[in-house]
This record gives C-alpha cells, structure tokens and sequence, in this order.
C-alpha cells in the first residue's frame, strides 16, 4: 500500500467530549493538517454519550485548538468542515449501525478509501465491548485496513490484561492493534536508539565494561489533581513504571536490531525484558522503594498532602512515589543495575536518563583533596530535550585539580525548532502503519508479569514512607543506590552535576 493512500482514512474517537482529547488529539490533528500530513481525504468522527451537533462539536474543537496556542491559519474553517458528531451508547447496537453508516456516507463525500481508524480515548473498560460490536456489526470492513488506538491502562495485571487482549484479538489481529504509550512519541526518547547505533563514540561502550549504572527519573512537580478516584486505585507502580519506565528500560537495553523495522525493534525490545532478573515477593524490599507525599511546600506555596487530596481514601497506603534497581541478566548487562525512580509532588517536572560510565582503573589526576566526578551521559527528555555529557577537565587555576565540564546539547533550544507533540508523533505513525512506537502485546505481558509481583508484595500493607511536597523523595529512595555505593545524580535544569 502506498504512503498517500494510506494516510487517506477515517478517524472516529471514542470519549471526544473528553480531556484527551480536548488536550491533545484535536491540536494534534490540526498540526498534521496545516503540515500537509493529512490532506483533504479525511475526516473525524467524534462519538460520546452527550447529545451533542455536530456544529457544536466543531465550536468545541476549534476552542480545544486556541486553548493550546497552536497558531492558527487561513484553513481552520476547511480543516472544522471535516469533523462530525454522533451521539453514541456504547451498549447499544444501533449506535455502530448509524457510525456505519455515516462513515460510509464520509468517505463517498471525501474521496476516503475504507480505511477507518478507532481511538479509545475513554474508560477501558468498554474497550472489549466497543472492539467485538465495531466487528459484529460490520464497521470493520474487509475494503481498507482497520487500526485500533488504545490508550493505558492497558489492564491493572496480568490476568484483566490478557482478558482485554482476548477481547480485543477476537476483532482485530495483533497488527492492527497500536496500544499507545505517549512517551515512546517524545523526541528524545526516539533519539535513545540514534544515540546508541549512530555513534561509533557510545555503541563500543554500551556494556557492563565500560557503564556502571544507569539512572532514570520521571518527576513531577504535581499532585494527584482530580485523578483521585483513579490514582488511588493504580499508583505510582501501575502508572508509571509498568509502562513508561520499563519501555525506556527496554530502549536503553535493547541489541542492535538487524534492520530498523516494527518487527526486529519490537523483538529486541522483547527481548531485553525478557532478561530482567526475575524477583519474589519476599525480595522485592531489596530492590523497590515506594513512598507517599507528604504536606510541603512547591514554589513557595504550601500543599497538602496525598491522604487530604480529593477522591483519596484517608488511609490510603497507595504508593505516589517508586524507586527500584532492575538486572538484566545478559552478556551485555550482567552486573550493571538500572535504577528508576517516579514520583508526584517532587521538586520539579523533569525526565532524565544518566549513564554513569565506570572510573578508570588508575586516574592520575585524582587527589584525595580533589573530587573527580565521572563521566555521565545525560539525556533530557522533558521539559528540555537534547544531551549532556561530563567529562573531567582542569581547574583554571595553578592547583592542578579537576572539575567537571559539562557539554550540552539543547534539541528545543534551536531558533525555529517546534518539536511536535508526542501525539502528533504517534497519531501520524498510526495513518502510515508504523507502529515501531507503539508497544507490542508481548511487551505489555512482560511489564505486567515483572510488576505484579510487586504489587503483590504491597498489598501486604506493610510501611509506606513519607516524604515532603517538593523533595525528591522518601530517604529509603537514597539509601537503594547507597548499599551498592551510587547516588542519585541532581536533576535540576541548570544545577551542578558535581558531587
């Protein structure tokens, strides 16, 4: 199938009336219009409980598209014309009947071939329901390709997962199946396999030779919001680290693939979750830490905390904050721990990965007096993007002493570079099939079956640290890295890297 006629489709959003939606997919589509991405072949359909005109639904994605101060042009009146409304009772048959039939009638208006586009931007438990009806009464079709979007959560364990998977696979075949995890359409989290496999500087020492650690932190500076009700039934574990953290683990681990296809990337990514050391209940004290936020302090204002937020149980035992140390039990990893942390209410927003590589094993400038840092690749993947690296360089002074220099590459500091949100990325990836960054049901299989075990072990009860609105985290966090003599790296934007 050629690339025009495959970004020639229908798009019909489950849950339109929703945040996600309002937030991300309307400004992202608009973008991919103005870029010429999608051309005139196309349309939206929007589908919700509300009783809504289609009108009206169009007032409200032009308002989404203003609120995100994407700039508007001369053709947002053309681009508007091609959204429609359908007011829709996920239960009922007759709502697929009328979709139906108003796609068929969208693609005769727009030259549209049969392909059609479902994205689950709703509650996912109607996700088995809305696939088995879109195959049952016919809106699926045998004429164009079908594409499903899912959003996370992807299940709360293995066992819901693999249901929904069933439900799912009933309907659409694995590769019409493009689950979605925002942080594989972030710049620099693409750029990790370009970093490894295009430098003849960093491929040759990727290994447990030359690295030490690796570090990766997912802060933010936020509380739990209005996501009470929901957060306090997943957590941090369930939200963060069963996917995003483990897809970056996955990408900074993975072999060389054999060819850049979906299918040589996802099986290297597979396989590098398949090596993660396996733990038991009774170890994992040893390698996870987790936390709640206490009241404290974000920019000069007090806030309170996670067991006072809106829809949170007072008793609440739900863990805001995760630290971990992961093994990858393979040739190239043996003996090289990943550390991840995550957490809310933390000093501040940020997405950092630090490889420290090893020391040499005689440094002839080391003095006891001096502090010889090591050299650390840093990539920053929000809210700056781009790659530092610490080397050791000399005082400018007649001591003879080190320090560490610090050579920064900034991606979103260049004059005219306007990085595509991460959902334009991935909505445009889905119109052309290309689903490398999107996660594959073995991958989703893999996370669960390493954090279930966790979670297992939580729900014991048990102690939950606390630690204060605006800090890094709990002293626990701190103490993972010290037991095998590391430290958390700062990661504050402009701060000291030194120790």
């Amino acid at each position: 199938m050629d690339n025009k006629s495959d970004g020639y489709c229908t798009l019909v959003i489950f849950g339109a009336t929703g945040d996600l939606a309002k937030r991300k997919l309307f400004p992202s589509i608009y973008n991919l219009y103005k870029k010429g991405e999608i051309c005139h072949n196309f349309a939206v359909v929007g589908v919700a409980r509300r009783e809504w005109s289609d009108e009206f639904f169009q007032e409200n994605v032009l308002n989404s598209i203003k609120e995100s101060k994407v700039e508007i042009g001369d053709d947002i009146d053309e681009f508007l014309e091609h959204f429609r409304y359908l007011a829709f009772d996920v239960t009922d048959k007759r709502s697929y009947q009328n979709l139906n039939a108003l796609l068929h009638n969208l693609e005769e208006e727009y030259h549209i071939p049969s392909n059609r586009m479902f994205y689950m931007a709703m509650a996912p438990k109607f996700f088995g329901t809305i696939a088995s009806s879109l195959k049952s009464e016919g809106v699926t079709n045998e004429k164009g390709w079908n594409r499903l979007i899912i959003e996370k959560p992807f299940g709360h364990d293995l066992p819901s997962a693999e249901q929904l998977n069933d439900e799912i696979r009933e309907a659409f075949r694995e590769d019409e199946i493009y689950r979605i995890d925002h942080y594989l359409g972030k710049e620099m989290v693409q750029n990790i396999e370009v970093i490894r496999f295009a430098n003849a500087i960093f491929e040759p020492l990727w290994n447990n030779r030359y690295i030490s650690n690796i570090q990766i932190t997912s802060s933010e500076s936020l509380g739990v919001e209005d996501r009470g009700g929901y957060y306090d039934h997943a957590g941090a574990l369930r939200d963060m680290v069963q996917n995003h953290m483990l897809q970056m683990v996955s990408l900074l681990a993975m072999e060389p693939p054999i060819r850049l296809t979906t299918e040589e990337i996802r099986s290297e990514k597979i396989k590098a979750l398949r090596a993660l050391r396996p733990i038991s209940v009774e170890e994992v004290d040893n390698y996870f830490v987790r936390g709640q936020y206490a009241p404290g302090e974000i920019k000069g204002e007090e806030v309170p905390g996670y067991r006072s937020e809106p829809n949170v149980d007072p008793e609440s035992i739900t863990e805001t904050f995760v630290a971990g140390k992961l093994m990858i039990d393979n040739f190239r990893w043996a003996g090289v721990p990943i550390y991840i942390r995550t957490g809310k209410r933390m000093t501040e927003k940020s997405t950092k990965i630090v490889i420290q590589f090893k020391e040499l094993p005689m440094n002839l400038y080391y003095k006891e007096e001096d502090q010889m840092h090591p050299n650390l690749l840093i990539i920053h993947i929000q809210p700056d993007e781009g790659i530092s690296l610490v080397l050791n360089g000399k005082k400018v002074d007649a001591t003879g002493l080190t320090t560490p220099v610090k050579l920064d590459y900034c991606n979103n500091c260049i004059d005219g570079v306007n990085t595509p949100e991460a959902y334009e990325k991935l909505l445009h990836d889905a119109i052309q099939g290309d689903a490398t960054n999107f996660t594959h049901w073995d991958e989703v299989s893999l996370s669960w079956q390493f954090v279930d075990v966790i979670s297992k072990a939580w729900e014991k009860g048990g102690h939950i640290p606390g630690y204060k609105s605006g800090s890094m985290g709990p002293e626990e966090s701190e103490q993972l890295l010290a037991k095998d003599g590391f430290k958390w790296w700062p990661i504050i934007d402009g701060g000291s890297y030194s120790i």
